[in-house]
């Protein structure tokens, strides 16, 4: 039996990236935590006091996810989406939209029917449109009028507008991140799905010193990478504030993709050379305020090198460890 006393929540998503590293800080804090997944965690066991597989496309299996004896979960994070890098936003756009919008729905819907208190949802800057390299930040309420630069984005853009109609209908708070890119331990580094700054990691531990790497596009995308730890810290500020409406979390650092590159491989000690080829790069640049989220005196505290030190190491680790499985064979 759980305690009253202790504050329960259940994380949807919890197999994957974000979503691990946010069980692990819930219950550093006391909390009773069940996770929910189609999966279990890849690269750790899981910190969740109790983890059920679930595919919560299905309605019946949200009702699940959310329901917990007679008193229930205090709070729910919804981080479960189908989701990638770059290479897979824009590849499988049907399976997207398809897939997240029946989480999402169902989510809300399941929360909403358990009268459950607070509800996170885990939006994303992909929302934004395309955006011009220096060009003035954008606030939450310029993601009006909407012209998001792929079907993610309009995605979760709807399950945004889904979530806050059901707050204002319902006794529920909804609070609603939209994370820039996120990076860090343990998230996806090979398959398809990773995001940019596990793929360059990856390609640089693959290197031999002197060698080349392949990168999409020509370097001079601008982006802004949060590290993992920041971005939990943003979402557990968040959650206990009065902020309504999305609230952007990110780094204030914005590099291009060629600096992303010459981190990486300062950090490996490695001098490479970078064949810039076609592939789906994404938008020109994306720049927010973080102005709201600042209101809560949350700041990150990870530059990019600061995260890649960390970062590179784990996923060269991956790599070598790939390597002698391969040998073995």
């Amino acid at each position: 039996m759980v305690s009253r006393q202790i504050k329960k929540a259940v994380v949807c998503g919890a197999g994957g990236f974000i979503g691990s590293h946010l069980v692990k800080r819930l219950k550093e804090e006391g909390y009773w935590v069940r996770g929910v997944d189609i999966k279990y965690p890849e690269f750790s066991k899981t910190a969740a006091d109790e983890f059920l597989l679930l595919d919560l496309r299905d309605a019946v299996n949200t009702a699940k996810a959310v329901t917990l004896g007679a008193n229930g979960f205090d709070e729910i994070y919804q981080l479960a989406a189908d989701m990638g890098g770059m290479g897979f936003i824009h590849s499988a756009e049907c399976e997207i939209m398809h897939n997240s919008a029946l989480i999402n729905i169902n989510m809300i819907s399941a929360a909403t029917a358990k009268k459950v208190k607070r509800y996170f949802f885990s939006s994303s800057v992909c929302i934004y449109r395309d955006m011009k390299p220096g060009e003035a930040e954008l606030s939450e309420e310029d993601a009006y009028p909407a012209n998001p630069h792929n079907e993610y984005g309009w995605e979760k853009l709807y399950a945004e507008r889904t979530a806050l109609a059901c707050s204002r209908h319902n006794n529920i708070t909804v609070r609603i991140a939209r994370f820039q890119n996120c990076y860090g331990p343990e998230g996806t580094w090979r398959g398809g799905r990773e995001k940019a700054p596990a793929a360059i990691c990856r390609k640089v531990a693959e290197a031999s010193n002197g060698g080349v790497i392949e990168v999409w596009g020509n370097g001079e995308a601008i982006r802004s990478y949060t590290y993992v730890d920041d971005m939990v810290e943003g979402i557990r500020k968040l959650m206990q504030s009065d902020l309504e409406g999305p609230v952007n979390i990110g780094s204030p650092e914005y590099v291009s993709v060629r600096e992303l590159v010459d981190t990486a491989t300062e950090v490996a000690g490695k001098k490479l050379n970078i064949k810039w080829v076609e592939g789906p790069v994404g938008v020109q640049s994306r720049n927010f305020s973080n102005k709201k989220i600042y209101s809560t005196g949350w700041r990150a505290k990870f530059s990019l090198k600061d995260g890649i030190k960390i970062t590179y190491p784990w996923v060269k680790e991956q790599v070598e460890k790939n390597q002698k499985i391969k040998e073995s064979r």
